[in-house]
């Protein structure tokens, strides 16, 4: 007899009741300020995750060995901005109620929003971990307080001062980086400094966002709002692995990636380099491991 296909991320066909990390999609990109185009991520990186191998050289773990469920897309309303952030909240928060933690793909980076109010319910004390091109502390954009451009002057608005920590910030308004300086602690233009500057959150619940376009485009050009001047995949990768193992991650996401701009596939191969590493990161003290031989 036939079964159904029900595509997963690779190796991710656990149930949810076994998993801690549950994976899902936000395929939303409606206030996208340039190119649009991350509704279409979540989709090709499960579909491209099968050229991945689930064994990481660099970090001797494999993903054989953790027990993730993979929840799909979320059907989100592309015309109702509100109404997908409030989708995304309710999906996080059911999760979180689970006691799981919920890794998420975008989409533009406004999802963000969604599973970060949903975090800070569970985690009052909640801060952010943010790497990214751009500094996204507008008030408004275009005359609406919710945008891609906006989304971390939101979040600010839920967790408070000095509470996002931001790096490898290139782009901005001047008045955003003036803010900045005020309410957030931001590190621009690479992520050298990642380790003195986090240490002192070790042990508080962090909810860690990656937008890709962190990237430097001459490697990772699939993205909407490409920014000359980024960090190796090499870099990010080696970073994402440090937030990873040490500090307290309660909730993450990976947004911004935009398959079609790069018809090698080498940027959705990246994101998925990059969503292996965090993953084994977060899941390396969980994981049952097989005899050795």
């Amino acid at each position: 007899m036939l079964n159904k296909n029900v595509q997963t991320f690779l190796a991710c066909e656990h149930e949810y009741a076994e998993s801690r990390v549950v994976l899902f999609g936000a395929p939303f990109d409606s206030t996208t300020s340039f190119r649009p185009g991350t509704r279409f991520a979540s989709r090709a990186m499960r579909e491209d995750s099968y050229g991945l191998e689930t064994y990481s050289p660099y970090q001797d773990l494999d993903l054989e060995d953790a027990k993730v469920f993979d929840g799909g897309d979320l059907d989100l309303c592309f015309g109702d901005t509100k109404k997908s952030l409030a989708m995304i909240h309710d999906f996080a928060a059911a999760i979180f109620q689970d006691g799981k933690l919920p890794f998420m793909i975008g989409g533009e980076h406004l999802v963000s929003l969604g599973t970060v109010q949903a975090a800070a319910e569970k985690y009052p004390d909640l801060c952010i971990v943010h790497f990214d091109a751009h500094t996204d502390l507008r008030e408004e954009y275009l005359g609406t307080p919710l945008s891609h451009a906006t989304v971390l002057r939101r979040i600010w608005d839920i967790v408070g001062d000095r509470r996002i920590y931001q790096f490898g910030i290139r782009s901005g308004e001047r008045a955003e980086f003036a803010w900045a300086k005020k309410h957030t602690v931001l590190h621009p233009f690479d992520l050298q400094t990642l380790a003195e500057n986090l240490a002192g959150l070790r042990g508080k619940p962090i909810y860690f966002t990656i937008d890709l376009d962190v990237l430097d485009p001459s490697v990772f050009p699939g993205t909407g709002t490409p920014e000359a001047g980024g960090v190796s995949i090499r870099e990010l990768r080696e970073a994402a692995v440090w937030v990873g193992r040490n500090l307290k991650i309660v909730g993450c996401d990976l947004v911004e990636l935009s398959p079609h701009y790069d018809a090698s596939g080498a940027s959705t191969a990246m994101a998925l380099h990059i969503w292996r590493e965090l993953l084994l990161s977060l899941e390396r003290d969980f994981m049952v491991r097989p005899a050795q031989l």
